[in-house]
């Protein structure tokens, strides 16, 4: 799922800086967005070494629980369709677990079990047609209440709590990009990597700093090009947002994003955006994480978001409603500038 991208400040200057270069950056496409790995301060050869083991952990787990594309995912899907348990690896697994977990916290407002409602809408794709679903499909997806409450695991086997009806299919879209922070950051720090930055299309974690300064990001502004706000990210926390304006169709003067509201079935409305923004260690060393799935249930919560906030733990959040005014906690005013406002 792609969702905002918080923009990094500053860069190209410090690369045109006299000597020799402290930044070290590798990029790919990867979960359908850019993904940036920088280091600062580290040799060439250690940086170029774990950045690119890190992009390969996100190649493979890219293909892997990829939700359209042939991978152990939509093997999965297949046979719960089908009504049959399935074996999936211990890895595979645990992240079901996670997920549902998770998705009970946040009120089942975050729910990967939604992913037929998601292909429905047109979303399994990468372009987007402005049309609306066949309204019996839609209608018949909706009655079946699809979620992931429905996915049970017993030890790496993966089944249907009650008669498959085919409404339940498994979508990390709002989760795995979070879960592969977390992963990076464990990899960079195997390598003895203590200051770096991980950009995978908007979620964001820090390590560390860069030189004396701490790294500087930008919250997309949900309407116009360039950032909302800055703040500084300190070492091991987590940014996240989810917006109405990247995966979306217009459809007779209307938006309709990629942001399914579980309840009703229908794209979200009355936000343009939320961020997320978690500290250190957050959830048992999950910060990553939360700062992918935390900002949907709030997005799709709305007005009521909160109280969802409080519920989740979340100190630190900013919401655009649907006509551009801005929210914040007060934590989340006290670490961010306002650039522009919608």
């Amino acid at each position: 799922m792609r969702i905002f991208a918080p923009i990094l400040l500053a860069l190209l200057a410090l690369l045109a800086a006299c000597g020799r270069p402290a930044l070290y950056s590798q990029e790919s496409f990867v979960f359908g967005t850019r993904v940036e790995v920088l280091v600062w301060g580290a040799p060439e050869v250690k940086a170029r070494e774990a950045a690119a083991e890190v992009l390969r952990e996100f190649d493979r787990m890219h293909r892997t629980y990829h939700p359209w594309q042939p991978s152990e995912m939509t093997a999965l899907n297949d046979v719960l369709l089908a009504g049959q348990p399935h074996e999936v690896t211990p890895e595979f697994a645990a992240y079901i677990l996670d997920a549902r977990n998770f998705s009970a916290q946040s009120e089942y407002l975050f729910d990967p079990g939604i992913g037929r409602l998601i292909e429905l809408w047109g979303f399994h794709d990468d372009t987007f047609k402005p049309s609306l679903p066949d309204p019996a499909k839609l209608a018949a997806l909706i009655a079946a209440h699809p979620s992931i409450r429905e996915i049970e695991v017993a030890g790496t086997k993966v089944s249907l709590r009650g008669q498959p009806d085919g409404a339940v299919a498994l979508d990390f879209g709002g989760y795995l990009k979070g879960v592969a922070l977390d992963r990076a950051a464990a990899i960079l720090r195997r390598h003895g990597i203590a200051n770096a930055l991980i950009n995978i299309g908007g979620n964001v974690m820090a390590l560390g700093s860069k030189g004396e300064t701490p790294w500087r990001v930008g919250i997309q502004h949900p309407r116009l090009a360039g950032p909302l706000a800055t703040l500084e990210l300190r070492d091991g926390e987590a940014i996240g947002t989810s917006g109405d304006y990247q995966r979306y169709f217009d459809l007779d003067g209307k938006r309709y994003c990629h942001l399914i509201d579980p309840r009703t079935g229908w794209p979200s409305g009355g936000t343009q955006a939320v961020t997320v923004l978690i500290p250190s260690g957050f959830g048992g060393g999950k910060a990553g994480m939360w700062s992918d799935a935390a900002s949907k249930p709030l997005f799709i919560g709305g007005q009521d978001w909160r109280r969802l906030a409080d519920q989740l733990g979340l100190t630190q959040a900013l919401r655009v409603d649907a006509d551009g005014r801005i929210e914040m906690t007060d934590a989340m005013r006290a670490r961010v500038k306002l650039e522009s406002t919608p």
